[in-house]
């Protein structure tokens, strides 16, 4: 709950607007007069008519609040509403029926206001709030625009600084009906015989890639906000439905050892084991297949670049569990392999599995965990609850969720996962030519960054004078970061970027011990608008400890299942001219 507390990116978003009627009301008498008589037309006319009010008053009052509030440091200071409005608290105990003189809406009218051409519309505790005049006052930018169409709950979940009294007395200005009964209670209903009809809720500002099974990732411009991703958030990737497992009758079955097999409940692996804490950033392999697909169309899902996220997991060494249960000089002797099997299956009660090497699964330095927590919670349910395997520094398809079985064996898994999917090739193999068995399977993943602030196509005003680049970078196999080089010509001068381990504000993590870099690292930095510049190209590339950089195009990295792709991350934005400045 703490790294959710410290989020920056959606936290403000009814903050401002708070502080704003404090200031106007005891700086600017106008706007004092101007607050009130909006609240007692408002009030009188049922919300009808208050866009053209708005209209018609609304720039004035913006360039006053800008002054007023240059920098969100106060905002985000800013802990309680002196005055509180009595309303404010009452209303959020009130049912529905008791403000049944606003107008009705369905679930498909809220959902139809989701952009500013149409009007932003949202929805909390079956009430439907306009808030469209307030997202240019927004100090998150579009980020508030998330949650266009749909409930707030979700978000004010995720950023809890929301649900105060004085955040509902602001959002009550904005209130223009209720849901109704129908919508209130609609949800989809579910078939039985659906493998999928179990699956659990995810948050609504994921970005889908597949329903079922569901895949998806968090919007690139959230996804650096934190250095620990919220969980509600970190990237889903699932090849199955998502198995329900009773953690009182969980058991964890482990082969190939002298002693036999051997069955480790939950609780044993909790108390017989000690608990190990690792940061470490899972990717999947498909990460900006999206990019391969501009050069020639791959078959895989169409991940943008936020197929990786970074979490705190804790759980047992695997190395202390296999040496528990016999593992010794003569296992490694013959054994090349650990295979993890999972709980998820599909419909012929196939499940999914994947293998590392031995080497990797007992090293001292390997820090493998069967994990059972994740950001300090127990794992949720897409992300392998009861336990899972995280392999850090490897490719997140071998990090085996829902974890059923480990064998130690002189072969890898015989999962088509890993010996029919996740390799690479040549740019000029096909899918007529192709012979998976001459390739490895992928374990360590390349050198990676990517640019998650500005996104491509926005705009930046000249007389800014300075563009802010934000993004992330990570390295496979442990491998540190160690320097991302930026351009925003395109890549014929370059600024380098500073790097941090934590969130602003909060004390860095200590520099990793060499081998051990498992987390990414977040960047950012400010780099001057070349005079009468009218469009940027922003470029990213990396560097890790063994000096291994990233490729600058995608062409010779393009390979059929688009996997690996890591060429120089590219952002085009336009620069708005400053024309008083030209005068």
């Amino acid at each position: 709950m703490q790294n959710l507390k410290n989020c920056q990116g959606l936290a403000p978003v009814f903050l401002i607007r708070s502080q704003s009627s404090r200031i106007s009301k005891s700086i600017i008498p106008s706007l004092s007069v101007w607050d009130g008589h909006l609240s007692s037309r408002w009030r009188s006319t049922g919300g009808h008519g208050r866009q053209k009010y708005f209209s018609d008053r609304m720039p004035k009052f913006r360039f006053a609040l800008a002054g007023l509030l240059a920098g969100t440091g106060a905002v985000l200071a800013y802990k309680h509403h002196q005055g509180k409005v009595e309303w404010a608290a009452s209303s959020a105990q009130l049912p529905v029926t008791q403000t049944s003189a606003l107008p009705v809406y369905t679930l498909e009218d809220v959902t139809k206001h989701c952009s500013l051409d149409s009007g932003v519309w949202v929805t909390y505790k079956g009430e439907v709030y306009d808030i469209t005049e307030f997202v240019a006052m927004h100090p998150g930018g579009d980020k508030i625009l998330l949650a266009a169409g749909g409930a707030l709950e979700p978000y004010w979940a995720l950023y809890a600084v929301h649900e105060q009294d004085h955040v509902l007395e602001i959002l009550s200005e904005y209130k223009i009906g209720v849901l109704n009964t129908e919508g209130l209670k609609k949800q989809e209903s579910a078939n039985t015989s659906d493998p999928y009809s179990a699956e659990p809720t995810r948050h609504p500002a994921l970005q889908i890639n597949s329903l079922k099974p569901f895949n998806a990732e968090p919007p690139a411009s959230i996804l650096s906000d934190n250095y620990i991703t919220p969980s509600v958030i970190f990237f889903k990737r699932n090849h199955l439905p998502v198995p329900r497992v009773d953690p009182e009758t969980y058991r964890l079955e482990i082969e190939g050892l002298p002693g036999g097999v051997a069955s480790l409940t939950l609780s044993e692996l909790k108390s017989c084991f000690p608990k190990h804490t690792i940061t470490a950033t899972l990717q999947c392999a498909g990460n900006r297949r999206s990019e391969m697909n501009t050069v020639k169309q791959v078959k895989g899902l169409n991940w943008g670049i936020a197929a990786i996220s970074n979490a705190t997991w804790s759980g047992a060494r695997l190395r202390d569990v296999l040496l528990h249960y016999g593992f010794g000089p003569e296992v490694a002797a013959k054994a090349q392999h650990v295979q993890f099997e999972g709980l998820d299956r599909d419909v012929s009660g196939t499940a999914y599995g994947a293998s590392i090497p031995l080497n990797k699964a007992v090293s001292e330095e390997g820090d493998v965990l069967l994990a059972y927590e994740m950001n300090g919670e127990d794992l949720p349910p897409d992300h392998g609850y009861p336990v899972r395997v995280v392999v850090p520094g490897i490719v997140g398809a071998r990090n085996v969720k829902w974890l059923g079985k480990i064998v130690v064996s002189e072969e890898e898994s015989k999962s088509h996962w890993q010996q029919n999917d996740y390799k690479g090739f040549s740019p000029g193999t096909d899918w007529d030519t192709v012979d998976f068995k001459s390739a490895p399977a992928i374990q360590e993943l390349p050198i990676q960054s990517a640019i998650t602030h500005p996104a491509e196509g926005t705009s930046v005003d000249s007389s800014d004078r300075e563009v802010t680049v934000k993004g992330y970078a990570w390295s496979g196999g442990g491998r540190e970061v160690v320097r991302v080089d930026v351009s925003i010509d395109g890549g014929k001068t370059w600024h380098v970027a500073e790097l941090r381990t934590g969130d602003k504000g909060q004390h860095p993590a200590p520099p990793p011990p060499p081998g051990k870099a498992w987390a990414w690292k977040l960047w950012e930095i400010d780099i001057p608008i070349p005079h009468r510049a009218r469009e940027l190209e922003i470029v990213c590339k990396a560097v890790d400890s063994s000096y291994n950089t990233q490729p600058d195009t995608v062409a010779p990295i393009w390979n059929l299942r688009g996997v690996l792709s890591n060429a120089w991350h590219r952002v085009k934005v336009k620069v708005n001219e400053d024309l008083k400045g030209e005068k």
